[in-house]
């Protein structure tokens, strides 16, 4: 059971990644947030959204960091140059340990190579995003011994907890950022069925508008995202419900692209198919020819060393018709002329 929870968290964790490894997802993300956060709500008053710039997982020194784990650097919003950072850490499930991962990222990730200054860290807002099954915060239990005055100050960080349940399903369809608003309505309801066929079919008048390739690309990950907890079933009436909206707004369902992409790897295949038969074929008579000229060198030295022999036979007095009858050859060939 322990090793089916891992691979569940990793199906969601590389769906969350995916979707707000992109800054502007991001910061429609924190947006939202901050509409239910007091903190995330404070937070984003001090910094500039538009300095929002993603730390390259590369320069993490954590060996055993999650797949969700996103690390950002914003400036603050007074204009000065001071760098602030924002750690997004996803859970679909209790994780025990989740504050020595986020302690051991931050003292990693969050820091700047500048000599001049006092110390090398730099003031992080650590959020965790939540979508599981069951109620869950592992805040109110680290804090849940503490008298009042060290709410808050329990972590050597600044942390904040969102459970993505409380986001309003209405705030997400508003979302200016499609991919966000559709992404979150995913994570969200992931193990509801019913109310994933009520409210994604809703956003094909957004995907109508967004550029081909990132709607059909968006579609794409969030059905396989689903379908690992739901089904092919779920996938099938997803489809019919697409089907019957988008339609109307002149845009594929998903089970359309799903075609057509399995139409393009087919005629892939069919393509690589004809290149490596007619390779095979020009192949096969590269060798034909090879073998051809090897029989006709063969015959060519035969048909020389058979009129050799009967020259020489010939220079011994053996009579002339014998030989033209054994050998097969005129009395011009044998005598040379």
């Amino acid at each position: 059971m322990e090793n089916e929870n891992k691979v569940t968290k990793r199906k969601h964790d590389a769906y969350f990644r995916w979707l707000f490894a992109d800054t502007t997802h991001t910061r429609f993300l924190l947006e939202l947030a901050g509409k239910i956060n007091h903190e995330i709500d404070t937070f984003l008053t001090q910094v500039n959204l538009d300095t929002l710039m993603r730390i390259p997982d590369s320069y993490s020194e954590v060996d055993d960091t999650g797949e969700a784990d996103l690390a950002f650097r914003v400036n603050v919003s007074t204009g000065a140059p001071i760098l602030v950072g924002i750690l997004l850490e996803h859970k679909s499930g209790r994780d025990p340990i989740i504050f020595d991962q986020i302690s051991k990222y931050i003292h990693s990730v969050m820091k700047i190579q500048d000599k001049n200054r006092i110390f090398s860290g730099i003031p992080t807002m650590a959020i965790i995003f939540y979508n599981g099954r069951d109620n869950w915060n592992p805040l109110k239990i680290l804090e849940k011994s503490y008298p009042d005055y060290f709410r808050g100050k329990v972590l050597p960080f600044q942390c904040t907890f969102v459970n993505m349940a409380d986001i309003p399903d209405s705030d997400c369809l508003a979302c200016e950022n499609t991919a966000t608003g559709m992404g979150i309505i995913a994570l969200k309801h992931a193990f509801n069925k019913d109310k994933l066929l009520e409210l994604l079919p809703q956003f094909c008048k957004f995907l109508d508008k967004m550029p081909r390739n990132e709607a059909s690309c968006l579609l794409e990950k969030t059905s396989i995202y689903l379908m690992e907890y739901l089904g092919k079933d779920f996938l099938k009436e997803l489809n019919m419900a697409f089907v019957s909206i988008g339609q109307k707004y002149g845009f594929v369902s998903i089970g359309d692209y799903f075609r057509q992409q399995l139409a393009e790897e087919r005629q892939q295949m069919a393509e690589k198919f004809d290149k490596e038969r007619q390779q095979l074929e020009e192949k096969f008579e590269e060798k034909l020819e090879e073998k051809l000229a090897d029989e006709r060198d063969k015959l060519k030295k035969a048909e020389e060393e058979k009129l050799r022999t009967a020259q020489e036979l010939y220079k011994d007095n053996v009579p002339m018709e014998i030989l033209v009858r054994r050998f097969n050859l005129t009395e011009e060939q044998i005598r040379g002329k």
